[in-house]
């Protein structure tokens, strides 16, 4: 709030600008990202505020957008776990909180019957919100099979990637994405943790493991052939089991370009007619990359274009009148909680413009409708008022 005051403006009068409007809190896929670990630490992130108006009617600075990056593939979900945005591609974004707006200053409420408003509004406070993040691997090509299968050792053979190898069951508890290149292919491999006969229905992590095939153009299904174990020992049996628990988690899965190979050649126990690599002695590896490189090739060209997930925000008109269990009125609507908020209510001259307001927005006619009596006590938002006839 501000007044000019000078020996030769004999008019000067209110000159009090208007407060910035505080920045965004904004989700953006980023493919230099690669996970989401940084959210473990440091859960709470946010937008700068605006910064105050001035006199002279100067405008406060807008705050800076908060980006917060995530990996390719993050889905951005609420509390209760419904999907608000998912971020597919690199630079995809998702506003997750608005910055307040600013408030008016007092040269905002000059007027004939106001000549001298000894009063601003206060800024808007921001949106609050908490989310959950979850990745869902993005690779071109999967490597599914029974824990201690050999695909750790195969991704580490043909890429670069380098995951923890050990001779016992889910030794890979975290999927492990490589780079293969060649000839003239190039595309990324996933390491999936193990599958166990009820993954589908949480056995063995089952659902955690899962979920990071959903995004794989391509599904290669790794069996071994030095398996010992009555349950799935066959490659055959090893084969129906991957496929029902795929199946009976996303139908949808069945339908993607799959290979079949069987892994362990060098000291196989049963026959399998179909790719034998050996992941130790590199037997079959060539063929293997040459093979999958094609069929990722193929899968990508069949791809339609991802359309993004939008999410559309229309803007709140109106106010609604309803009664709270304890018998007081309270008035709900974006426009109506706005101006309560940003009134400084500790000043008579606030208080007669909120009252104003609610007059030529229709709430005084609205709550006379609704049966308000005089004395009744209403709410907008976290304030309280009492209705009177005539003034709210």
């Amino acid at each position: 709030m501000s007044f000019r005051r000078e020996a030769h403006v004999p008019r000067g009068g209110p000159d009090g600008g208007d407060g910035g409007k505080g920045g965004d809190a904004v989700l953006r896929a980023d493919r230099n990202v690669a996970s989401l670990l940084a959210f473990r630490d440091h859960p709470h992130r946010r937008a700068a505020s605006g910064a105050h108006g001035a006199g002279k009617r100067r405008k406060g600075a807008v705050g800076d957008d908060l980006i917060v990056t995530v990996p390719e593939g993050t889905v951005v979900k609420t509390r209760d776990g419904a999907v608000v945005a998912d971020l597919v591609s690199h630079g995809d974004s998702y506003v997750g909180a608005q910055g307040g707006r600013g408030g008016r200053g007092n040269a905002r409420f000059l007027s004939n019957a106001r000549r001298a408003p000894s009063f601003a509004e206060q800024g808007e406070y921001g949106e609050e919100e908490w989310f959950r993040l979850e990745l869902r691997l993005m690779a071109d090509a999967a490597l599914v099979g029974f824990p201690n299968s050999g695909k750790s050792t195969l991704i580490s053979a043909v890429s670069a990637a380098r995951p923890k190898i050990a001779d016992y069951p889910f030794t890979t508890l975290e999927p492990h994405l490589g780079v293969v290149r060649a000839q003239d292919h190039e595309f990324v491999l996933a390491d999936i943790p193990g599958l166990v006969e009820g993954a589908a229905e949480g056995r063995g992590l089952g659902h955690r493991f899962l979920r990071h095939v959903e995004r794989a153009r391509v599904l290669v299904l790794l069996l071994d052939l030095a398996r010992i174990d009555d349950d799935a020992e066959t490659p055959a049996e090893q084969e129906r089991v991957l496929l029902a628990e795929l199946g009976r988690y996303r139908p949808e899965l069945l339908e993607r370009p799959r290979l079949v190979v069987g892994s362990k050649a060098d000291v196989a126990l049963h026959d399998f007619n179909g790719f034998r690599v050996s992941a130790v002695t590199h037997e079959g590896l060539d063929e293997l990359v040459g093979t999958l490189g094609a069929m990722v090739a193929d899968a990508r060209a069949a791809e339609p274009e991802r359309e993004p997930f939008v999410v559309l925000r229309p803007v709140e008109e109106g106010f609604s009148v309803a009664r709270d269990g304890d018998g007081a009125w309270r008035v709900t609507g974006k426009t109506a909680e706005r101006v309560v908020a940003m009134a400084d209510l500790t000043n008579e001259e606030a208080v007669a413009y909120v009252q104003d307001r609610f007059r030529r927005m229709g709430v005084e006619r609205a709550l006379a409708r609704a049966g308000a009596r005089e004395g009744d006590m209403v709410r907008v938002g976290p304030v309280e008022l009492e209705y009177i006839e005539g003034v709210v």
